[in-house]
């Protein structure tokens, strides 16, 4: 992807998160390329046509990639997935629109929720993706996917700062 930022530049908002999704889901193995692939075409069609983005976008943007991860893998809040993640961090920015706050108080607060609805995966026994395999041994550990999108999150709160 980085060696794709160049030819970008001078791209929308849209077309970069639709390139970004198309690399995903061309590169990225296992289930993770197709869900965050999804994630991010999802987010591309929300944002197409933008320069920058205002907070209403952020949480559309937000929205349809959450709704596009949950159609994609069939997963519901409990499963121990990405979407444990994705849909609390969405329903924070939703928060965040309706009290008018700017985009990095909405973002700070957005990397909160994240990290602990990251956090509350750890008692959950996975019931999607691989770690279902594990059963009950997957109990006690925090979900990969739910640490990667708390960790997008996170870094994209910093970056507003």
């Amino acid at each position: 992807m980085a060696a794709k930022l160049p030819s970008l530049a001078e791209q929308d908002i849209g077309a970069i998160l639709k390139s970004s999704g198309m690399t995903l889901l061309s590169s990225v193995g296992g289930a993770s390329g197709p869900l965050f692939g999804t994630f991010f075409l999802r987010a591309a069609q929300a944002t197409a046509g933008k320069q920058s983005l205002e907070l209403a976008d952020l949480q559309q943007m937000v929205q349809a990639g959450a709704e596009g991860v949950v159609a994609r893998g069939k997963a519901q809040p409990g499963d121990k997935t990405l979407c444990d993640v994705w849909l609390p961090v969405a329903d924070s920015l939703s928060q965040s629109l309706a009290h008018s706050l700017d985009v990095r108080e909405a973002l700070q607060q957005a990397a909160q929720r994240a990290q602990q609805a990251a956090e509350s995966t750890v008692p959950m026994q996975a019931r999607k993706g691989r770690a279902s395999y594990l059963g009950e041994r997957s109990i006690g550990h925090q979900d990969p996917g739910a640490t990667s999108v708390m960790l997008m999150i996170q870094a994209l709160a910093a970056a507003a700062e």
